[in-house]
């Protein structure tokens, strides 16, 4: 779960991570007296969607007085917002946040998140504040600093301070970054977040040390810990059809591609996609019916998955376990009968009940494509789509 940089240098607040103050306006009117209020000579208004970028697409801008900023907030409001992060449609606007501007001697970059390829958590760090850090590992990677931390160890203090001298910080400077990293890598852990980026981190003209922006990811699967931070979710920045599909314990997550899935089990699901990708297709989505699929559930993903316009062939791909092959066949055939399924339908089934799962298709009348194996289903898929 994304939280807005708003709600993100709350928590940061809490932590005792130093930010800027700022104040949330949804109207230029409240911009204009945001800006009154802070009392900065300058303030940068900022709009408030889940995406990074925002500068580059028209979505940061100074302001000199009360009235820049409500030219600015009114200039932001509404707008359809595009940057790199957004998707192809972009994102819309809907409140904007006005922040006291900052004197900026140094910009760098740093984050905390889990480093799953050496099963370790990681503070990753760059004198290249500001800059995409996709941009920085392509192009300067050694300007790109990783500290790893062990699970059973935690952060060291003295952890800290190397990387500061890594990142060529005056030894002042240093004796507050300390206090600074050790507070995100808290909010990481405590708030079990799946990374922390602050982008730019700044060093003030009189050596303090700031988080300008913030953004926060959540681990969704440990909101029910956190009540506090599942109470910041946004709907409006979220995929109408991922936030239907969490109301239907389902796992959606919208693609790019033409070749609809609907598989049970995370791992499958993911071969899955590979192999679609191998065999020279593109698929449409990630989602997972889980172990107890029945006929509603599987009515239910068929709807999601045609939801999307851009779907020219469904894949279904299921090994029974727990769950049962015939079962989910009925569930097919009753899905394709009621929804007048137009777009060609490959199924794989495999498992518990396979043969009889076979059976029901095969008698139901319907044009649907059979696969044996993981290969031959991705291979049927992307032909089917003519």
């Amino acid at each position: 779960m994304n939280v807005h940089e708003h709600q993100a240098k709350g928590l940061l607040r809490d932590f005792g991570v130093a930010v800027p103050d700022g104040i949330l306006a949804t109207t230029p009117a409240e911009a204009e007296a945001a800006a009154r209020e802070l009392g900065t000579s300058v303030v940068v208004v900022k709009a408030q969607v889940h995406a990074g970028g925002r500068g580059k697409g028209g979505g940061v801008k100074l302001a000199k007085s009360p009235a820049e900023a409500k030219q600015a907030a009114s200039e932001i409001l509404g707008m359809t917002l595009h940057t790199p992060q957004t998707p192809p449609e972009g994102k819309l606007v809907r409140k904007v946040y006005v922040e006291a501007g900052s004197d900026i001697a140094k910009e760098l970059y740093l984050a905390v998140l889990l480093d799953r390829a050496a099963e370790k958590f990681a503070i990753v760090a760059s004198t290249e504040g500001g800059m995409e850090i996709e941009e920085v590992a392509a192009e300067t990677p050694e300007k790109i600093h990783t500290v790893h931390i062990e699970p059973n160890v935690g952060l060291r203090d003295y952890q800290i301070r190397q990387l500061g001298f890594k990142l060529n910080l005056e030894m002042d400077v240093i004796k507050k970054f300390v206090p600074f990293v050790r507070g995100l890598f808290d909010l990481f852990m405590q708030k079990d977040a799946s990374q922390v980026e602050i982008n730019p981190l700044v060093i003030t003209g009189d050596g303090n040390v700031i988080a300008l922006d913030g953004k926060i990811n959540f681990d969704d699967s440990a909101l029910y810990r956190h009540p506090d931070i599942a109470e910041l979710r946004d709907p409006d920045e979220e995929d109408d059809r991922e936030r239907e599909a969490n109301e239907l314990d389902l796992a959606y997550v919208g693609l790019d591609g033409d070749i609809g899935c609907m598989v049970n089990g995370a791992g499958l699901a993911m071969a899955t996609l590979d192999m679609i990708t191998h065999c020279g297709g593109s698929p449409a989505n990630f989602l997972d019916v889980g172990g107890g699929a029945d006929k509603e559930k599987v009515m239910n993903a068929f709807k999601l998955i045609l939801r999307d316009p851009g779907v020219k062939v469904i894949l279904v791909n299921i090994f029974g376990g727990i769950v049962r092959c015939d079962l989910i066949a009925e569930g097919v055939v009753g899905a394709a009968q009621e929804l007048g399924v137009e777009v060609p339908l490959v199924v794989r089934l495999q498992g518990t009940n396979a043969a009889e799962g076979r059976k029901i298709l095969e008698d139901s009348g319907l044009d649907i494509t059979p696969a044996e194996t993981l290969a031959e289903a991705g291979e049927k898929a992307v032909a089917a789509k003519g």
